[in-house]
């Protein structure tokens, strides 16, 4: 064993404080970590050229401290459960989290429901059938196979029209935005329309894209129209099914003025339908593609992040002529394409059903899951309101007008519960009605009650 150190003989500081400051030091700064082993005493007492009973009483100071731990057999170890401080967390998406019993941030993909079964034949399937040609590299706009499936497959479900000769195959939806912020300047766009509230990662990579984002209210209808002509963008950003974080759908007044919008300006429509497929609220069928109404202006984008899992970068979209052009100039400038065996095990997922199988499975849990939550809600929250249909992985809960949502977020924490208000999804501090943000389809029906519960405890103390 070897640890990198010095000792300065001629220095004021004993050698055994200096043993211990240089270790207290590295475990704070992160590069001793929880469990790491250390030389024998004997050993560093060689390295450092100094006496044995030197080393050994450092070591033995720093177990007192709690720092280190002596393992019969095995050593001298940095204590295991040493670590940074607890931070408090933003509740977005960046940074460490702190281990709490109930997380009920939005996002959460359906991670425990994963079809491993199903999935693993569909990659059998594909491995069997492949050719050697799909091995190299794929298209930039996907494997042909996947793109025909996702045609049918899209037409079918979602009424998004299209032939796979407009569909691109993408790693998830951000790098959708990212060829966006690449193409859109081709042609002459240097603004993007934004829902507010909306998604705050995606605003800041909007910007960091090298667009503008221009914030634009939602309502129970969706995005306001009116606000999007006045702003003078020639590109938007919506979320049309199932806006996030409301939860709202756009109405048909306002998805017929949209693509009017689009039509006489010359405009551009993003429609991001990042959790299609889950859908279920009992009497009210899912709303068809906004593509749908203008094709020649709307680029419709999913993925199969919420529905599987993120962690495949699998996404698609279909455009027109004049965007996918410049879509696949940009990413033939900075990829080499998506995973094609990937790809072929998608397209043999969709031709064989199975994923259709998955998401009825998958529906049939969020249901559940959601009238959990609603009845949970109003047992326990008081004034408090589940707002939009029943769909997705999340859902917002309306608070009381006087709830000081800051503060029960924070109380929330206290009692272990981890949940978003509504507050951190809009463009600027003190906009909108106090609300929570809450996913519900990773907790067991146990948890979601429990969590609410908590929240109940908390709500009551801080209204104001």
């Amino acid at each position: 064993m070897h640890v990198a150190m010095r000792v300065v003989r001629d220095s004021d500081v004993p050698l055994t404080s200096q043993i211990q400051r240089f270790i207290k030091s590295e475990v704070a700064a992160g590069v001793l970590h929880p469990g790491s082993r250390l030389p024998s005493s004997r050993s560093l007492a060689d390295e450092l050229g100094v006496s044995r009973s030197v080393v050994v009483e450092a070591y033995g100071q720093l177990v007192a401290e709690g720092y280190l731990e002596a393992v019969q057999g095995a050593g001298t170890r940095v204590v295991r459960h040493l670590g940074p401080e607890p931070v408090v967390p933003t509740l977005l998406d960046d940074g460490r989290v702190p281990d709490v019993r109930w997380d009920l941030r939005p996002g959460a993909p359906a991670f425990p429901h994963f079809p491993r079964r199903d999935w693993l034949t569909s990659y059998q399937r594909a491995l069997q059938s492949a050719d050697p040609a799909d091995h190299d590299y794929p298209p930039p706009a996907g494997v042909p196979a996947l793109r025909v499936e996702l045609a049918h497959y899209l037409g079918r479900v979602c009424g998004v029209p299209g032939t796979p000769d407009q569909i691109m195959v993408v790693a998830g939806f951000a790098q959708t935005l990212g060829l966006l912020g690449a193409a859109l300047p081709e042609l002459g766009v240097d603004a993007l329309g934004m829902e507010n509230p909306g998604h705050p990662r995606q605003r800041r990579f909007v910007r960091e894209c090298g667009l503008r984002p221009v914030p634009l209210p939602v309502d129970a209808e969706g995005i306001d129209v009116s606000a999007l002509r006045a702003s003078g963008v020639r590109a938007v950003l919506v979320t049309p099914a199932h806006q996030y974080p409301t939860g709202v759908t756009l109405s048909a007044r306002r998805r017929a003025e949209l693509a009017a919008w689009a039509r006489e300006t010359g405009g551009w429509i993003v429609e991001d339908d990042y959790d299609g497929g889950l859908w279920y609220e009992r009497g009210t069928p899912r709303p068809l593609a906004l593509r749908r109404l203008a094709p020649d202006h709307v680029v419709y984008a999913g993925t199969a992040s919420k529905t599987l899992a993120p962690g495949l970068r699998l996404g698609w979209l279909a455009a027109p002529p004049a965007v996918l052009d410049p879509l696949l100039r940009a990413r033939a400038r900075h990829d080499l394409g998506t995973d094609s065996l990937a790809q072929l095990a998608f397209a043999e997922f969709l031709r064989s059903g199975l994923y259709d199988r998955h998401l009825r499975r998958l529906n049939s849990l969020c249901r559940d899951r959601r009238q959990v939550l609603e009845a949970a809600v109003r047992r326990h929250l008081p004034g408090a309101v589940v707002l939009g249909p029943a769909a997705g992985l999340h859902a917002c809960i309306r608070l009381p007008p006087r709830t000081d949502e800051a503060a029960l977020v924070a109380g929330a924490l206290r009692r272990s519960v981890l949940v978003r208000g509504a507050a951190a999804f809009h463009a600027r501090a003190g906009e909108g009605a106090p609300a929570l943000v809450v996913g519900h389809a990773q907790l067991p029906r146990t948890g979601i009650e429990e969590a609410i519960a908590e929240l109940g405890k908390v709500l009551g103390k801080v209204l104001g």
